[in-house]
Parts: C-alpha cells; sequence; structure tokens
C-alpha cells in the first residue's frame, strides 16, 4: 500500500470544509464545544458504519469482478483529481441555515448517509488503497475504525478551532486551497507509480 499516499488523501479529504466539518465549526461558534461533542460522536459513528459498508461493497465488487481493480484505482484517482480541481476553484463557503440547532448525536450520524463526500471519500479510499491489499474482515474493520476516528478527529478539531479555523480560511483560503489541491494531486500521481 503507499502509505503516504494514503495518509496525505486521507487527511486532505477529512480536515477541508465539508458538511461535517462547516456544521462543526458553525455550531461550536454558536453553541460552544460542549454542546458540539454529541454532534462530533455522531459523525464518528455514522462515518464507521459507511465505512464498514463500503469496505464490503468493494470486496464484493473485487471479489464478483476481479477485472475491476484497474477501473476503481481510475475512479478514486479521477476523483482526487476532480477534488484537487474542485478545491482550487472554490468559492468563498455559503454558511448553513443557522436558526435551529442541529448539534445532536443523530444528526451528525444520519448525515453521513446523504453525505456524498464521505460516502464516495468512503469508496474512493477503500477502493484504491485498501482492497487491493488487505481483504480479510479484521483488515477491513481496522480500517474502517481508522478512517472514522480520522474523521471523528477533523470534525472535533473544526469544533474546537471553529472561530480560528474561520478567520484562517478567509484570509488565507486560496493559499490553503492549492496546498491541499496539491496534496491530493499527489495522492492522485502516486497511485500509478506505485503499480
Amino acid at each position: 500500500m503507499p502509505a503516504l499516499s494514503f495518509l496525505l488523501y486521507v487527511f486532505v479529504t477529512t480536515f477541508t470544509p465539508g458538511p461535517n466539518n462547516i456544521m462543526a465549526m458553525l455550531s461550536a461558534n454558536k453553541y460552544g464545544f460542549k454542546k458540539t461533542i454529541k454532534f462530533c460522536l455522531g459523525v464518528g459513528t455514522g462515518f464507521f458504519v459507511i465505512m464498514v459498508l463500503c469496505s464490503y461493497f468493494n470486496l464484493l465488487l473485487k471479489n464478483t469482478i476481479p477485472k475491476i481493480e484497474f477501473g476503481m484505482t481510475i475512479f478514486g484517482s479521477i476523483y482526487m483529481l476532480y477534488l484537487a480541481i474542485k478545491i482550487i476553484f472554490s468559492k468563498k463557503d455559503d454558511k448553513e441555515n443557522d436558526h435551529k440547532n442541529h448539534n445532536g448525536f443523530y444528526t451528525g450520524m444520519f448525515l453521513q448517509f446523504i453525505n456524498p463526500k464521505v460516502i464516495l471519500y468512503g469508496i474512493t479510499a477503500i477502493s484504491t488503497f485498501v482492497i487491493p491489499f488487505y481483504t480479510t474482515n479484521i483488515s477491513l474493520i481496522l480500517y474502517s475504525l481508522f478512517l472514522a476516528f480520522v474523521g471523528f478527529v477533523g470534525t472535533v478539531c473544526w469544533s474546537l478551532f471553529g472561530s480560528l479555523f474561520e478567520k484562517f480560511l478567509t484570509r488565507y483560503k486560496s493559499h490553503f486551497n492549492v496546498v491541499m489541491a496539491l496534496l491530493l494531486l499527489y495522492s492522485a500521481v502516486s497511485i500509478f507509480l506505485k503499480k
């Protein structure tokens, strides 16, 4: 497994703005970190369920159609390139609707089932970095736990440092986006160099 590419992909995808991180940041800004931690725990739980589902979905595809591995690698790389382009050309993030407190455990958990970023992240990370190298039940569960834990940590960081990140992203948004996009580009290219 190209470990550096895997970790860069996980870091960039987890710590860049998305529904989980934006909601956690806004909730912590409005209601405080302690009230937002339930939302973060829900995100981590939902994240784990999605990662396990993505693991077995990808394993089923690989076992059913052995030739799909190359296609899944192409898909994962193209998706990483798409994310890099989207990050570079992103506009100022729209704030989420602010009129209700949506920071509970179940809100965080169920958000994962409609969050395309998490679902595509799981399919891409598992199909590109895990399934080609590890297919046992324990390895799939452990990687799912790892990805869910990193997702939880990312959401907690956005909650804890919400106002700091908001100021940083507003002030240095273009620099931040270029660095994140270049890291994703490196991850996508290195997949093919390792083959």
